[in-house]
């Protein structure tokens, strides 16, 4: 067990969101936080245009593939962050678990995702801060 806090999103498709919201805690978090993303019904492949919002900020999220969500991943995950998943969401006492109200990305062209994306940021920046402050 890692003595890093670590944080799971969750969306419907894995395929947006969520995938913004890792690559942001990855990238921002610089290690200090285990990032896992999954989706109740993950899709085939990630949004092409939340790759391409993503790439403008200079984070390739194109090599990640949507993924199913699992008991055991909101089992070891401390937080659990939930974007549209609903009731599909499993609910573990002791867990913290937050609710992201956003846009879906989801058919939506680039001009459209960007601001969605550019709210991820903010909280996953307010997250990191909450999870491992600054000395």
């Amino acid at each position: 067990m890692s003595d890093k806090p670590s944080v799971l999103f969750v969306c419907v498709h894995n395929a947006g969101r969520s995938q913004m919201a890792a690559g942001y805690l990855r990238h921002l978090g610089a290690g200090r936080i285990e990032v896992r993303s999954a989706g109740s019904a993950p899709a085939d492949t990630v949004n092409p245009a939340a790759v391409a919002a993503m790439a403008e900020e200079g984070i390739d999220i194109s090599a990640e593939q949507p993924k199913i969500l699992t008991t055991e991943a909101v089992e070891v995950s401390d937080v659990v962050v939930t974007m549209g998943c609903g009731d599909t969401c499993p609910f573990y006492p002791g867990k913290r678990y937050e609710d992201w109200t956003l846009d879906d990305p989801a058919g939506q062209g680039l001009e459209a995702v960007r601001p969605i994306r550019d709210q991820i940021r903010r909280r996953v920046e307010a997250l990191i801060e909450e999870l491992v402050p600054a000395s």
